[in-house]
């Protein structure tokens, strides 16, 4: 640069001014400085004057100067394409002169600022930036050494993929080696910061790194008992991701290293500890976990479980001494936001209710407040896992030492057992059998220990073995269980309170129908909790109740019971504004419920249907505003629009034929329309469901507008959105049914997509089944269309229908398939055994499809003779030989 920049005295004042003003705690003080920054970024040599402050204006105290620099960096951050060059080279030559600033809060606000520049796609125009960093390393003096590193740490983990790409001339195959000097370097930060930049290289498995990796691995293992915390911690962090991705130069050292880090899951800084016991985690998901863990589980048992109490500075931040909070109003900061899932059609299958993807509600997620992830959370995460590694192997260790945990006097250490036995439960549920009759009875009395703590999370052990109690005879266990879970959800606790209706929703999944005797009491109890509860737990308690609907469907349809549980629900249903993300859960408690009901719902059904298309008709008119005028209106939740179409679903569900007048009266199909074409995935999704309801349940009102809809069907049969196809396919198997013959001009829109997706490798079950269900449907209604591509889907539609229960859907497909089969004989007989084996998975075909079987297995016997016949079907399993014979006498 020609001549330096220099301040006006008079500008510097105010920026200065300024700086002090924002870190005020009053709001509106940090309003006005926010809109005077705005302003102020219109000047171009503004932002000099932040760098200014930041790393020449030495008398300011550090605070002041530190919050110009990061005010600077959110300026890089929006507008660093408009800086004017001379700026960008002031800033980024202030920059790497102050990197060794004298205080450590200026190096790293120096360093956040080099690397927000450099991942703003600048690591390419600032040439100079990696061999200077590289080069301070050297620097005889700590502050600059130090700062140098704090930086490139920082750009290790913004930039590791540009880092090692071509566009940079991979500058790793210096840094790393580099790097790999430092480890022994004198101070503790900077071999901190060094194993810290090599561990950004680990997990994307980067050459450079690979090069290096056994003077690596014999550099983390001379650092292993480093006096310094931070540095075992990077140690242990390093092992932990060389598990995954190099093990092979890891297993000559396994036993050292699994010893190692059974002294660090013990470390005295719980930071290190943390870090140690993800170890375990990692190491049950590789195959040689067994073998190489087997020998140390006598050790290693005892340090996870220890490691499940609660700290004392757990207890102080879960307010554990506090037992009764129910009447404080909880903090809105602490309500987590839900996610709603959209719905998707699937399947029933035999011997199951609906088919649903693996919840993972029931994590450990017994104290949720306290900073997310700590020790005892992932001790007893390791312990699950081991568990379903080992088994009941892993008994032998564990049994011994819940004896003295669960009967202890003192409630924290009997707390850990009862996290213990749940933490096991999924693993080791075979072996546990012998003792749950014993363990249960003493669970339920814990369920009214007088601390709370242990309170909640014996509610959520007993969740987790709810479906063993469910195999037993209902007094024994499953009543009292139920009495005393029941009188939790009404506890002067409030985590208790959430612990017990989490765990009540788990009972009622595996209860169903055998909560019926119960429901008066049931209900009783949670209308009652809805006066009770503050903001958090009312969400809670949403779901259990749509849970119990799903749980005993029509048997809830009675006077007595609709008389108890309607009225708290519509209550809240007025209280509720359009713009509450409250009414998330409450509208899908109300799908469940409306589901359940049926006929019973229809005294509220109309406000709700209107409230419903409402809100689907606000979204969409605020999407259509904010797509014109972006910086007028903002963008809207589109949640509130995909809750609302999936309510609608569970009210043509439930209400079937009933809906129609509403429908009639309404713009519904305008909207879907609209939605059917969003942008968003789930909009789509829960679209394509209310197609299909509002099909089954008043198809006068879909029909016209089929001609428009089943183009835009066509083009969302793509399997990468696999929910969105799912839902697409099950629509118009459903709009097939009701159109008939006058499905043909649709036919090719969607067969070719529909057969490619069957013929798909690794495509997910419900979509198949789907899918094949579809095809069937279609070949049904227009069997002359469809035939003729018989042979390129017969296979895999086989194969897929084979496991389904028998209902409507799988009676159409099946007369589908016979009709096709029929028209084009020719195109079964390769795959005919794969036609036998699903025609042996009907349990009770109604007679006429029964007749349809018949024919088509005969009338391949007599074609083929019986020579033929016999060497076919002698390759047949034992099982369907004797279906066949028994129910088609072939």
């Amino acid at each position: 640069m020609e001549c330096e920049w220099k301040p006006d005295e008079q500008g510097l004042q105010q920026i200065l001014q300024l700086l002090k003003e924002s870190q005020s705690p009053d709001t509106s003080t940090q309003r006005s400085v926010q809109q005077r920054l705005e302003q102020l970024n219109q000047y171009p040599d503004f932002n000099n004057y932040l760098i200014f402050v930041l790393t020449k204006l030495k008398s300011e105290d550090e605070p002041t100067r530190s919050l110009s620099g990061l005010i600077l960096k959110n300026n890089v951050k929006a507008h660093y394409q408009n800086f004017p060059n001379g700026v960008s080279d002031f800033i980024k030559s202030e920059c790497l002169q102050n990197i060794g600033d004298s205080s450590p809060l200026i190096r790293a606000t120096v360093g956040i600022l080099i690397t927000t520049i450099a991942s703003k796609g600048e690591l390419q125009n600032w040439p100079e930036l990696l061999p200077k960093l590289c080069q301070l390393l050297d620097s005889e003096d700590y502050n600059t050494c130090e700062g140098a590193f704090g930086a490139l740490q920082k750009i290790c983990e913004d930039s590791a993929e540009i880092l090692d790409s071509d566009m940079l001339d991979r500058p790793l195959n210096i840094m790393i080696p580099k790097f790999l000097q430092f480890f022994k370097h004198s101070s503790p930060k900077i071999r901190s910061h060094a194993i810290a930049c090599v561990n950004q290289f680990i997990i994307s498995r980067t050459q450079a790194l690979m090069l290096h990796i056994d003077p690596f691995i014999e550099n983390l293992f001379a650092l292993a008992t480093d006096d310094e915390p931070e540095v075992r911690k990077n140690v242990c962090r390093a092992l932990v991701m060389l598990l995954e991705v190099r093990l092979d130069r890891l297993l000559p050292h396994m036993h050292n290293i699994i010893e190692y880090m059974l002294q660090r899951t013990q470390d005295q800084d719980e930071n290190v500890a943390l870090e140690a016991c993800e170890f375990w985690l990692t190491l049950a998901e590789q195959p040689v976990c067994k073998e190489v863990l087997c020998g140390h589980l006598s050790q290693l048992t005892p340090v996870l479980v220890n490691g499940m109490k609660y700290s004392e500075i757990d207890i102080i931040l879960l307010k554990g001494d506090i037992e009764e909070d129910e009447a404080i109003p909880d903090n809105e900061q602490d309500i987590r936001p839900r996610f709603h899932r959209s719905r998707t059609v699937a399947q029933q299958h035999e011997g199951d209710g609906i088919e649903e993807e693996e919840d993972e509600d029931d994590e450990l997620d017994d104290d949720d407040t306290i900073s997310d992830w700590n020790l005892r959370k992932c001790s007893a995460a390791a312990l699950d896992v081991l568990a379903n590694v080992f088994r009941d192997d892993l008994l032998l260790h564990i049994l011994p030492l819940l004896k003295e945990l669960l009967f202890h006097p003192e409630w924290v250490v009997k707390e850990s057992g009862i996290l213990v036995l749940g933490a096991i439960a999924e693993g080791c549920m075979q072996g546990m059998i012998p003792y749950l009759p014993e363990l249960i009875p003493h669970l339920i009395q814990c369920l009214s220990d007088k601390k709370a703590l242990v309170r909640s999370i014996t509610c959520w052990t007993l969740s987790r073995y709810a479906h063993w109690v469910v195999s037993q005879p209902p007094d024994i266990y499953l009543k009292p269980l139920m009495t005393e879970l029941l009188k939790r959800i009404l506890d002067s606790n409030k985590r208790v309170q959430e612990a017990a209706c989490s765990a009540f929703a788990t009972l009622e999944e595996e209860a169903c129908t055998e909560l019926v005797p119960y429901l008066a009491f049931i209900l009783d109890t949670l209308v009652f909790a809805f006066s009770k509860y503050q903001h958090k737990n009312l969400l809670i308690l949403y779901d259990a109740i749509g849970t119990l609907a799903d749980s005993v469907g029509h048997h809830l349809n009675k006077p007595e019971y609709i008389q108890m549980l309607m009225p708290p629900l519509i209550q809240k249903w007025n209280q509720l504004k359009d713009e509450d993300k409250d009414l998330f859960p409450l509208l899908e408690c109300l799908s469940s419920v409306a589901t359940a009901l049926q006929s019973g719902f229809l005294p509220y059904c109309e406000p709700v249907y209107q409230r419903c298309v409402n809100l689907v008709q606000k979204t969409l008119a605020q999407a259509m505003l904010h797509q014109s005028q972006p910086d007028q209106y903002e963008a809207p939740d589109k949640d509130f629009m995909i809750v609302a179409l999936d309510l609608l679903s569970g009210l043509a569900e439930g209400l079937g034929g009933t809906i129609e007048q509403l429908v009639a009266r309404s713009n519904i199909l305008t909207l879907m329309y609209q939605c059917m074409q969003d942008k968003m995935p789930e909009v789509r999704q829960s679209s394509f469901a209310l197609l299909g309801d509002l099909t089954k349940a008043c198809f006068q009102h879909v029909k016209p507008c089929i001609a428009d809809f089943m183009p835009i069907l066509g083009t969302n049969l793509n399997p990468e959105l696999i929910s969105v196809c799912n839902n697409a396919t099950w629509a118009i198997g459903e709009i097939s049914i009701q159109m008939g013959p006058e499905m043909q001009p649709y036919i090719a829109m969607v067969l070719h997509q529909l057969v490619e997706i069957i013929n798909r490798p690794n495509t997910p079950k419900t979509l198949l089944e789907n899918t094949a269900i579809t095809i069937g449907r279609l070949g049904y209604v227009c069997p002359q269309e469809v035939a003729p591509m018989l042979q390129q889907f017969i296979r895999p539609w086989c194969t897929s229908l084979r496991n389904i229960r028998d209902n409507e859907e799988k009676d159409s497909a099946f007369r589908g398939i016979c009709t096709m089969i029929s028209v084009n004989p020719g195109g079964v007989v390769q795959d005919f055994i794969f036609f036998c084996d699903a025609v042996a998975s009907w349990v009770n075909p109604k007679d006429d499809l029964r007749d349809m079987f018949y024919k088509i297995l005969h009338g391949f016997k007599n074609q083929v003779g019986e020579d033929n016949w016999r060497r076919f079907s002698d390759q047949f399993p034992m099982p369907l030989k004797e279906r066949l014979a028994t129910f088609y006498g072939v």
